[in-house]
């Protein structure tokens, strides 16, 4: 994996997967640079054993050096960075065991997140949103649009967040480790998985079938999970 320091990734990439978080937008200093990182995995601006420099984090974010920190430790409290005394911050890299289980925590969440949209479906004025969401995701994949497909994805999420009124899967959900994961393992296929499976999570979830949008949102990362165990079991070859 590469370890290159961010100072080298785009400026403009980095503005915009830190505009747009999976839970709440930035509201302080600190936030622009969590959400900047957590975010920038999926489009690769940061990666997995990547070095994370304060100075060039500082400059890449406009922000202050105590607000770097301040995000390098909520950073490494929920797993996505690990800190060392000597050789300072990194992109936390997973074994194979540490994949799955994070995996398997996301299949249970994200299980939950979609039943608890689908009881709330009606009553949330949001199934419209959702429903966008799910066209706008299918336009960024046709246009092989690697940052808007991220961007639209993790409104998705926030709408069936919003659906479901639960304030723990708000604050539980965006802290799954799962962008080290799709990092980490970058497959192809993995889109055209989530522009199948996010339809049939979102056509379940609007119709208030709570069993189906359950299993489909469960089911989800049940394929993603055979993907990369596909890939962890035969891996290219160099």
């Amino acid at each position: 994996m590469p370890t290159t320091s961010p100072a080298t990734s785009s400026r403009a990439e980095v503005s915009a997967v830190s505009a747009s978080t999976l839970s709440s937008p930035a509201t302080s200093a600190s936030d622009t640079v969590f959400y900047g990182i957590v975010n920038g995995l999926e489009v690769q601006t940061f990666v997995p054993s990547q070095r994370l420099v304060e100075s060039d984090l500082a400059a890449l974010f406009k922000v202050g050096r105590n607000s770097v920190r301040e995000a390098l430790q909520r950073l490494a409290a929920e797993g996505f960075v690990e800190l060392s005394r000597h050789k300072g911050a990194a992109v936390r890299l997973l074994s194979a065991e540490d994949t799955l289980a994070v995996l398997d925590v996301a299949e249970r969440m994200t299980g939950l997140l979609a039943r608890s949209a689908a009881i709330n479906a009606s009553s949330s004025g949001l199934v419209a949103a959702l429903k966008t969401c799910v066209e706008d995701i299918s336009a960024a994949d046709a246009a092989q649009d690697v940052v808007l497909f991220a961007k639209v994805r993790r409104r998705f999420y926030r709408v069936l967040l919003d659906m479901s009124g639960s304030r723990e899967l708000k604050r539980l959900f965006p802290a799954i480790q799962l962008p080290i994961v799709l990092a980490q393992h970058r497959l192809p296929s993995l889109q055209k998985i989530r522009v199948r499976d996010y339809r049939q999570i979102a056509t379940a979830v609007a119709a208030g079938q709570v069993d189906a949008a359950d299993a489909a949102g469960m089911a989800h990362v049940q394929h993603v999970r055979e993907e990369i165990v596909r890939l962890l079991n035969d891996p290219p070859a160099d």
